[in-house]
């Protein structure tokens, strides 16, 4: 039964519904409402569910003044309360009791499909919701009962907590083989051979062309540059428009002929 003090909450209110008599069950088959006298209703009025708790109540009511006609109280559904029948959806059979505990079957049915759906969905819900604070109630037991942990320090423990000290990684530097970089060669260019055990401050570069003609670079101690050309109106780049055949191979330096003495 429900508890004193809780309200009463009104699930589904439907205006229209037709209640009948229905012969008793002769064997354990379910209910059918062809055997019914669908064509004259025993009584019309309005049904109102209503919950209290956790129990549900269907109360059949008069559609003007609102007395109560019947009423089946409901602790589970589906159950014994509120059975179906198994040739229509719109017709159910209600165990209604009165004040003194005694108790009768009657069948109730909707005109409309709707309302009918209404009626199963109200008493589903409320029954939904019946298990879900049952499940509640049942975990908030275990937790309390259950052993609890402690995660409380103990007596002289401590903690350290590091932060924005993180160390800073140093990047590695490149490591050199000498104490200079050397730089990568010009683009394009020739390395000069070096020079040779004679001469100490003096860079020669020889030149490739048709004659045996040549640039000489010398390097003092006052860090001047000085090119030489010892024959200025010979062509250096040869005849372009001749044939490969024509142009006359380059012809070997000689040893005292193409270097200038300074």
């Amino acid at each position: 039964m429900a508890a004193e003090g809780e309200y009463e909450s009104i699930l589904c209110v439907k205006p229209d519904v037709n209640v009948y008599r229905i012969p008793p069950r002769a064997s354990n088959r379910s209910y059918r409402a062809a055997d019914w006298k669908l064509d004259t209703p025993d009584w019309s009025g309005r049904m109102r569910i209503t919950a209290k708790g956790q129990v549900a109540y269907i109360k059949l009511e008069d559609k003007v003044s609102g007395e109560l006609f019947a009423q089946a109280p409901v602790k589970e559904y589906p159950g014994i309360a509120v059975e179906t029948v198994s040739d229509s959806s719109r017709y159910f059979v209600l165990r209604i009791q009165d004040d003194n505990g005694r108790s009768a079957f009657i069948g109730v049915g909707f005109g409309d499909r709707g309302d009918a759906f209404d009626f199963n969905v109200a008493l589903q819900d409320h029954f939904k919701w019946v298990k879900q604070e049952n499940e509640i109630s049942k975990s908030a037991q275990l937790g309390d009962s259950g052993p609890k942990l402690d995660l409380g320090f103990k007596e002289g423990q401590t903690i350290t907590l590091n932060i924005g000290q993180g160390k800073k990684r140093d990047k590695p530097r490149p490591q050199s083989s000498g104490g200079f970089g050397l730089l990568p060669p010009p683009p394009g260019g020739k390395i000069a051979p070096p020079p040779s055990s004679g001469s100490s401050n003096h860079n020669i570069v020889p030149q490739m062309g048709g004659t045996a003609t040549g640039c000489l670079l010398e390097l003092d101690s006052s860090n001047s540059n000085t090119v030489v050309q010892s024959n200025p109106s010979s062509d250096l780049w040869g005849d372009f428009s001749a044939p490969a055949s024509s142009v006359p191979p380059p012809s070997r330096p000689q040893e005292t002929g193409n270097w200038i003495q300074f």
